[in-house]
């Protein structure tokens, strides 16, 4: 009050001019908001006109001097609202929110969600992708503390302790929403966020409805360059724009944010600002109206009225200013009720987009004594004076430490107070205190002030699962982990800790920047006096210290300190004592005591120890002892075996008896051998050459590895990193298996890392499918790093082969028999008789054995003979099909003798009994079957003579892993190549294997085979293998028909025995066509003769002789023939091999099969001949026309008997291949079904046919009539017709010419066969494809192997100076016409020319190119050549021409000749006078006429042109308006040089030669003269042309016009911009010339054009992106399209798009791998489980796909549960089991009977693939449900037509009378 007295001494203020106080009362007038001005203009009245007393005056004065304090007040947080509008400074940038410094030391937040809708938008994506976008920005770079922003308040809310939280948005939106587009006018100054980014600019949204605002580039270069570092705006990003131009009322608005701009906007007038409108950050002129102690009036923009607080006084002016001082402020927050206005004239704020740059205080947290008061403001603080003079402020909850205490008079104006300084307000430019107690005396004030290790008190607040959560601070928590709370894990921590106990801390962590705390209640940690390491730098050798067991590794413990230091404590450091498994005696969380022995703080390194020096003198006594015993790592020794440990050997070094440890893995280089080595090694056994690996105080690691003693003996182990260069090949050891790669070590103790991506030439899924701990292996140095001391490594095969795999292969077989020699000289030093037997037991060997038992599994155990516990087997394929009893002898072959279990492997195969005495032959390839597999040998017999041999599976020590494809199995077929031809002391033959691909199947069906994919054994069926049953072969029996199946019946016989009768025994003849099955109907009794027995657990008919026949199922016939007495026959049981079975067929034999299955992947028909028997017929062979090998499934009915031949025999799985089009001979002139596997650019395509034949076809060879896409049409997997031309070689020569594979059509072929050199004439006129520039001339394909040659003079009329441009316009595969100029027989030459005059065709090269024509003198000398060879010869010649051309010339009208004979010049000479008739131009092409003598040559322009050169006559050309189209093709026209628009009619003559380029002007004048014409001929001439050009127009306006260059896919689009058909016809366009990048440019070109409104138009285009990025990409291009396409488009329509592409191109891995990711994702879509189980059943995974619906009903709502089961049902019967299907069917129905569209589906599937019976039962039940009228009448109708189609009339009558029964009962109850 002193202050405000002092300026106003009693007697009022002086007086003022009157001017001023009249201008100062109208702008106070004016402003009709300002309360207060209205006020004290109504006293100011009063006092005029009443005579004032002392009383009155003192009372004013108070009044007065209370209403401007209240003006006057300092913004506190009261005065917020909701809506109100403020300038702020970000003063900290989190990664989810900002904090935002507000005036007058207030603070506000922003969350994430509240920059703008585009932000927030993607955000939501990236959380429902639930990975991160990668145009997707955090907070941290888009906002940078200092920034000013406008923010609007969005919520005032009370935090859980009571306190007030200001929470804010910066959306445009929000911020602008007083804005509207009309209200925008250029100057305004805005601020948006980046919504898009566009290809000329962004697009910014600045908030205001129905605006759109976009910034261009130009405009933003140099705030990129100056502020944004060069990079490229980002969506979110936040920009002060000026408006630089205003469209359409608002609607578009163009933005700048250019600094200079920006910087000195001003709000004027002219801009139309209102209270309502008005914003933070808008820099205006004011003028001063009032100055006060405690702040400034100001008038602005002529109307309105502010305040200026005295905290926001320029500090240079601050007591200078005066009324009507016209100044410049910056408008701080607008009240959006009050409308008051706050402005501010600090410098920093004067120019918008300027950041502040002061943003904390030097002296933060200190404790001030005695500062004085400066103001009090009863609503928002005080303000003080500090030493420095600078001011400072203290909100008013800082002023006391509660409102009882509160005393407002403590703080008049002068009284001083001890403070804290708490913060610095960056908005207010001055620090902000606090006075209370609990804050000064805080021992920390933030976690700045706390350092890690220093001890803290503090408060538990709560105690939680996961720690206690403790108060140090007044801002301050820290988190103590559960493991920190004692010495030892505390289970019940509650008891012993309570909620505001007070503790005692040790700080483990602190991160202010995170605001993370970790704290340790550990006693022993508390309460150490030894010095806490806080960082490396703190850990000095000898140190001792206590920390805590981080973690607890087999390699040591790492041991954890303050601040995140950490350090290890290797194995041999642990205790005095060895401690071989450390996990047993250390656990997490343990204090221990530690020394530091070494530390390496550059590195981050830390070597510690728990054995603590205690006597120095013995520790130095005891060193010097084993120095002198010790061994140095790589040194080889001599070692003792002294006992086994779990994971090795503990061993003594010979001679000193040095203690040391032999790992398992370190035995052998071989993995499968380091076991065997370590069971058979025994105490006392002695090692040589043992190499030691590393040496420490206790500890010495040694290996055996003979690969590493090798390296180390050959010196190739470098010493340190900087002998290890890239490139170098190492041989170590996998040290550990992590899943982003294996670390590997090397004998002198370096490792490196080998990365995944190249540890393998393979796809690695797993890392521990490939290698494992202790396996050797050589490593290639890819990269190293020397300060790191890292290095990377490449496994791959590719980068550590060195020499000959074979060589490599052999190397790896001799160590590792040798090795297991080794172990069998060890096994004859035991005493045991049986461990003595075995090692003398060695493959070869041939024995006679009693049979013991035969086994379940099929394999066969023998006695043990003289030698107890002796186990001797036979699996189930080396029973080798025979039939073995209890006690019978059988000769045996050992084939392997398993040393750990103890078991000998024999065969019963008579051909390795049997040995032939055969001489072999060294390094001769043998075919062999294999025999028996090991992990990494194998050993295989070998075919001619039946000697066992062994071969290596790996031919490499990195050659580790296998796909299953890869993998061998026992009786598959390969071709060695043998090493040795006597068999050692191993009993084998060593060999190598030959190429993969001579490899054969294996000669019997797998077990797992014969079930999946031939014995779909039905379920009924197997009910009754159980029982037994006392039949015999030739028993008639009696039963009922219990089910039919499409290829069987089953039959139920008397005592419940399930018997089953084939198709095939039905009937004694089945016509063909008709279904057997049929005849038979459930429940009908039939009597049968029993005619074998199938075991259910081989599958095979057994004879009545096997002691499992009784439990067999009986195979029954019903024929009549075998009914009678002695007239049947029982099946083949007796078969040795499956091969036997079907040799009884010979090819060429016809067969009647019946049809059991379409398999839709192997893409076969799956039929049964016999029950035994059966076969497959390729869908290939089914037939020879194309509609039914669309749709094979339709042709043929489950069940239906078809005559079938012979054309081959699958001994392998024991099944006939058949053909049902006849013999399947591919012999020249053969007409035969292939697939396209192939498509060759530019070349053709390959095609393979059934029984693995392949063939090719050549671009001449695909159809009749060439075209410029010749390979446009095919496809891989496409089905073509071909006709075989030549059977000679291994691969076939195809042709698809509908002339060869369809004569009878005797079509016309405007493109003849030229297969020799003898199909082409002299002067003939061929179209084919370039081949390729050379420098003498372009060779040119006139047919498969007949190629011509166009020397330069004849490809172009022009002479380009570079030859390139010949490349560019000819690039091979290009079609054009050719004249054949000469052809030389002897030589193989053919000679051609492309000229215009030539061909009648436009010249190759463009007119508009502008290029030289061709010298006239070399034109002309070799036209002389050809013109005048005698003049004789040459008329003959001619006439002999024209004789052939006559035979071949259309019947054409032609114009009267009226010219003179005169012989023709050379075309070239012809050119350059007429400017308008240059090659490839339009008159051109008008002018010409084509030659008759190439039929198939297509005129572009549509007009005939009959040309000769080198005659004696010139023919008048004659104009034929005549469109040549083909068949096969739509019109085309092609602009080869351009279209010139300005070409006049009189320039289109096409009746006039060219002229020549002569210089004489009486040659000019000679064709002039010869071709003058009639007025009335130019006018016919001129309607002529006129008519070409409308038909020229109409051609290119036809919408059937098939485009044919770049320029008329362009036009199209521009015409139709958003049709995806166009655009994906475009890609296709470029895709058949292998252009790839161009297709991918013009998707992308598509994207931008498209309208986003054509969201369907647009996918398809993303879809063809991703086909062509699955076809011809990368899968990481892939992954980026699809990730784009995903969120641009609904994503799982994306989703579902790409699995179909990869089910189509049949990588079933990652489709399957992505369905999984969408039932992560879109679990709650049925279609998606639907989907995944229709592609699991198309992979034949029926059981994966019934746990998929499983899962699907248990993620989906109950109301989509019918549907699903429905159409799983439906799935099931179209590619699974149809009794399943059924059965869900019936559940379903069963459940919701009234669910017409279930009924409805279920007849459908019945109909299409059930029995008629099935059908009509069906039927049955739906019409007697009581369903609505309207309902019934719908399945009555069915029914009816279903009974009209297939049934008699006597059915259809039966329908009709139910219906008329259903509608009579329903009148009835009507009626009554």
């Amino acid at each position: 009050m002193a202050t405000v007295e002092e300026s106003f001494p009693r007697g009022g203020t002086r007086k003022t001019h009157k001017s001023k106080k009249t201008f100062q009362q109208s702008v106070e007038q004016d402003n009709l908001f300002d309360i207060s001005t209205e006020e004290d203009s109504t006293k100011r009245k009063k006092r005029q006109k009443e005579p004032s007393k002392t009383k009155k005056l003192k009372i004013e004065k108070k009044e007065s001097s209370k209403s401007v304090r209240e003006k006057f007040e300092i913004l506190g947080i009261e005065s917020l609202c909701e809506g109100m509008r403020l300038l702020g400074c970000v003063k900290e940038v989190n990664e989810l929110e900002l904090v935002i410094s507000l005036p007058s030391g207030l603070q506000g937040f922003v969350q994430v969600t509240e920059i703008c809708d585009a932000y927030t938008k993607k955000l939501n994506e990236q959380v429902a992708q639930e990975e991160p976008l990668k145009d997707l920005v955090l907070l941290p770079e888009l906002f940078s503390p200092g920034m000013l922003v406008r923010c609007v308040v969005s919520n005032l809310g009370i935090t859980a302790s009571g306190k007030k939280s200001v929470k804010l948005s910066l959306n445009p939106k929000n911020v602008n929403k007083v804005l509207s587009a009309e209200a925008l006018k250029p100057g305004m100054l805005l601020t948006g966020t980046v919504s898009s980014l566009e290809d000329h600019g962004y697009l910014v949204d600045i908030g205001v409805g129905g605006a759109r605002a976009f910034l261009p580039v130009q405009k933003t270069q140099e705030y990129i360059r100056q502020k944004n570092k060069g990079a490229k705006l980002k969506v979110g990003q936040y920009l002060n724009c000026i408006i630089k131009e205003v469209k359409g009322n608002g609607g578009i608005v163009s933005l700048s944010i250019d600094h200079s701009e920006v910087s000195t906007a001003i709000a004027t007038e002219e801009q139309n600002w209102t209270l309502n409108n008005l914003l933070p950050g808008l820099v205006v002129r004011a003028q001063v109206q009032k100055v006060t102690p405690l702040g400034l009036t100001l008038s602005f923009l002529s109307f309105f009225t502010g305040h200026v607080d005295f905290m926001h006084l320029d500090p240079k002016k601050a007591g200078t200013y005066f009324s009507n001082q016209a100044v410049k402020a910056c408008i701080l927050c607008v009240h959006p009720r009050a409308r008051a206005v706050r402005l501010s004239l600090r410098p920093v704020f004067l120019q918008p987009g300027r950041p502040l740059t002061r943003l904390s205080c030097q002296r933060l947290r200190a404790v001030l004594d005695d500062i004085p008061v400066q103001g009090f403001f009863s609503k928002a603080g005080a303000t003080f004076r500090l030493n420095d003079g600078s001011l400072a402020y203290a909100r008013l909850s800082h002023l006391s430490d509660s409102k009882n205490t509160f005393n407002p008079e403590a703080f008049k104006p002068g009284n001083t107070h001890k403070c804290r300084i708490i913060d610095y307000s960056p908005m207010d430019e001055l620090v902000l205190l606090s006075l209370r107690t609990s804050i000064i005396e805080a021992q920390y004030l933030s976690c700045h002030d706390i350092k890690p290790g220093a001890l803290v008190k503090g408060t538990i607040m709560t105690i939680k699962p996961h720690g206690i959560l403790v108060k140090v601070g007044e801002h301050i928590r820290g988190l103590v982990p559960t493991m920190h709370l004692a010495d030892i894990l505390m289970k019940n921590p509650e008891k012993k800790y309570h909620i505001g106990d007070e503790v005692m801390c040790r700080v483990l962590l602190c991160d202010p920047e995170s605001k993370k705390l970790m704290m340790t209640l550990k006693k022993t940690l508390v309460e150490s006096k030894l010095p806490a390491i806080t960082c490396y730098a703190d850990a000095k050798t000898g140190l001792q210290t206590h920390g805590f067991i981080l973690r607890v590794k087999d390699y040591g413990c790492i041991v954890k300190f303050y601040n995140d230091v950490q350090g290890l404590v290797p194995k041999h450091e642990l205790s005095a004592e060895y401690v071989p498994d450390p996990e047993k005696v250390f656990y997490t969380g343990q204090v221990v005591k530690v020394v530091v022995l070494n530390c390496e703080p550059s590195k981050e390194r830390m070597l510690l120890s728990f054995k603590l020096l205690s006597d120095p003198e013995k520790e130095r006594a005891g060193h010097s002892q084993k120095k002198r015993k010790s061994v140095r790592a790589g040194q080889l020794v001599d070692v003792k075996v002294l006992e086994k440990s779990k994971d090795g050997l503990e061993v003594a070094i010979l001679p000193d008896n040095i203690p040391a440890f032999l790992p398992t893995s370190h035995l052998s280089d071989h993995v499968a051998n380091g076991p065997l080595l370590y069971h058979w090694l025994q105490a006392g056994d002695t090692l040589h050459r043992v190499l030691c690996l590393s040496q420490s105080e206790r500890h010495v690691l040694l290996c055996r590895k003979p690969a590493l003693v090798s390296a180390v003996e050959g010196g190739q182990d470098p010493k340190g990193f900087s002998e290890i260069h890239p490139g170098m090949l190492l041989v170590g050891f996998v040290k550990s298996v992590k899943d982003y790669g294996v670390f590997i070590q090397f004998p002198s103790g370096l490792s490196g890392l080998a990365p995944k991506a190249i540890m393998s030439d393979k796809f690695v899924t797993s890392t521990s499918d490939h290698f494992v701990e202790g396996q050797t292996v050589v490593a290639k140095v890819t990269n190293v790093d020397e300060e790191k001391q890292r290095m990377l490594l490449s496994l791959r095969l590719s980068d550590c082969s060195v020499g000959e795999l074979a060589t490599t292969s052999l190397l790896l077989l001799s160590q590792c028999l040798e090795e297991r020699q080794g172990v069998r000289s060890l096994m004859s030093n035991r005493d045991s008789v049986l461990i003595q037997t075995l090692a003398e037991m060695t493959p070869g060997m041939v024995l006679d054995l009693e049979v013991q038992e035969v086994l379940e599994d099929g394999s066969v155990v023998f006695s043990e003979g003289p030698v107890a516990g002796l186990v001797l087997r036979a699996s189930k394929y080396h029973r080798a099909g025979q039939e073995v009893q209890s006690g019978q002898k059988k000769k045996v072959v050992i084939l392997y003798v398993d040393m750990l279990k103890l078991e000998v492997h024999v065969s019963l195969y008579h051909a390795l009994v049997t040995r032939k005495a055969k001489k072999l032959r060294k390094g001769s390839d043998y075919q062999a079957i294999v025999q028996h597999l090991e992990e990494s040998f194998a050993v295989a017999s070998l075919v001619e003579t039946g000697h066992l041999a062994a071969f290596s599976l790996t031919s490499h020590l990195n050659d580790t892993f296998r796909f299953d494809s890869e993998k061998l199995q026992v009786g598959q077929g390969v071709s060695l190549t043998l090493r040795t031809t006597e068999p050692g002391v191993t009993g084998l033959l060593l060999a190598v294997e030959g190429p993969a691909t001579k490899r054969t199947m294996r000669q019997t069906r797998k077990d797992s085979e014969m079930v999946d994919e031939d014995d779909e054994v039905d379920p009924a069926v197997v009910v009754g293998t159980v029982k037994k049953h006392t039949l015999s072969i030739g028993d008639m029996v009696t039963g009922t028909v219990k089910s039919i199946k499409p290829t069987h019946a089953v039959v139920t016989l008397e005592d419940g025995i399930i018997g089953c009768i084939h198709a095939s025994h039905i009937l004694d003849d089945v016509p063909e066509g008709t279904s057997p099955t049929a005849k038979l109907k459930v429940g009908r009794t039939v009597t049968a003769r029993v005619i074998g027995g199938r075991d259910m657990k081989t599958f095979k008919f057994l004879p009545i002789s096997h002691p499992r026949f009784i439990r067999t199922i009986p195979e029954l016939s019903v024929r009549p023939s075998e009914l009678e007495k002695d007239g049947h026959t029982a099946l083949n049981t007796h078969s040795v091999s499956p091969m036997e079975k079907i040799k009884q067929y010979q090819t060429g034999q016809t067969v009647t099969c019946f049809f059991k299955k379409y398999n839709v992947v192997k893409k076969w028909l799956e039929v049964e001949i016999a029950p035994d028997i059966r076969g497959r017929i390729p869908m290939l062979l089914t037939s020879l026309s194309f509609k039914v090998l669309k749709h094979p499934d339709k042709k043929f009915r489950l069940g239906q008997a078809l005559k079938a031949t012979v054309v081959g025999r699958d001994f392998s799985k024991a099944f006939l291949c058949l053909s049902l089009i006849g013999p399947h001979k591919l012999e020249k002139g053969e007409v035969a079904m292939g697939r396209v596997v192939k498509v060759t650019p530019k070349k053709g395509l390959t095609v393979s046919f059934p029984l693995g034949k392949m063939g090719r076809v050549s671009i001449f060879h695909l159809s009749d009539s060439y075209s410029e896409t010749p390979l446009e049409d095919f496809t891989p997997e496409k089905i073509v017709r071909c006709y075989v031309l030549s059977a000679a070689g291994p691969v076939l020569t195809l042709s698809l010419r509908s002339s060869r594979t369809n004569p009878e059509t005797k079509s016309k072929i405007p493109d003849p066969e030229v297969n020799s050199i003898q199909d082409v004439e002299e002067g003939q006129l061929l179209r084919g494809y370039v081949k390729s520039v050379q420098p003498h001339g372009v060779l040119f394909g006139l047919g498969p192997s007949v190629v011509g040659l166009a020397q330069y003079p004849h490809v172009s009329q022009y002479s380009p100076s570079q030859k390139a441009l010949y490349d560019k316009h000819l690039p091979e595969g290009k079609l054009l016409t050719a004249k054949v100029l000469s052809v030389n027989h002897q030589n193989n030459l053919v000679e051609l020319s492309f000229l215009p005059g030539d061909t009648g065709r436009p010249d190759v090269l463009s007119a508009s190119q502008g290029l030289p024509l061709l010298k006239a003198e070399g034109r002309q000398t070799e036209a002389e050549e050809r013109d005048h060879k005698g003049e004789e010869k040459e008329q003959k010649k001619n006439q002999k021409r024209r004789e052939k051309r006559n035979q071949k010339r259309r019947e054409e009208p032609q114009l009267p000749s009226k010219e003179k004979s005169e012989p023709q010049k050379p075309q070239a000479k012809k050119q350059g006078k007429r400017p308008h008739l240059e090659s490839g131009s339009e008159q051109e092409r008008v002018n010409k006429k084509q030659k008759k003598a190439a039929p198939s040559e297509e005129d572009d322009s549509g007009v005939e042109v009959y040309y000769r050169e080198g005659e004696e006559e010139i023919e008048e050309m004659c104009v034929l308006p005549k469109r040549l189209t083909r068949p096969a093709e739509a019109p085309r026209l092609q602009l080869p040089s351009g279209f010139v628009w300005d070409v006049g009619l009189d320039s289109l003559t096409p009746a006039l030669p060219p002229r020549g380029d002569s210089s004489d002007s009486e040659e000019d004048e000679k064709p002039q003269q010869a071709t003058k014409k009639s007025k009335k001929e130019r006018e016919v001439e001129k309607q002529k042309v006129e008519k070409e050009l409308s038909r020229i127009e109409e051609a290119l306006m036809d919408p059937r016009r098939q485009p044919e260059s770049a320029d008329d896919f362009d036009r199209l689009v521009l015409s139709s911009p958003n049709s995806s058909i166009l655009w994906l016809q475009y890609m296709a366009f470029h895709l058949q010339a292998t252009e790839i990048e161009k297709a991918r440019a013009v998707a992308e070109r598509a994207l931008k054009t498209i309208s986003f409104r054509e969201e369907q138009e647009k996918l398809n285009v993303w879809v063809a992106l991703l086909n062509l990025e699955n076809m011809y990409g990368s899968q990481e291009s892939l992954t980026k399209v699809f990730e784009r396409a995903v969120q641009y488009n609904e994503p799982l329509k994306v989703f579902l798009q790409l699995a179909d592409i990869y089910t189509k191109s049949e990588k079933f891995q990652e489709a399957g791998e992505l369905y999984n990711r969408m039932l992560k994702r879109f679990r709650q879509e049925k279609i998606v489980w639907i989907k995944y189980g229709a592609f699991l059943l198309r992979r034949g995974q029926a059981g994966a796909s019934r746990r998929v619906m499983q899962r699907a009903l248990e993620c989906l709502p109950n109301k989509e549960h019918v549907d699903v089961i429905a159409k799983f049902a439906q799935l099931e019967f179209q590619l699974g089991d149809a009794e399943r299907a059924k059965a869900m069917f019936e559940n379903t129905l069963s459940t919701y009977p009234k669910r017409t569209d279930v009924w409805s589906v279920y007849i459908d599937m019945t109909i299409k693939h059930g029995s008629q019976k099935e059908v009509r039962d069906i039927f049955e039940r739906v019409i007697h449900l009581s369903l609505a009228p309207k309902r019934m009448k719908f399945f009555f109708k069915r029914y009816l037509d279903y009974e009209k189609q297939h049934g008699t009339e006597k059915d259809v009558q039966a329908v009709k009378a139910k219906a008329l029964e259903y509608v009579e009962a329903k009148s009835s109850v009507s009626e009554d």
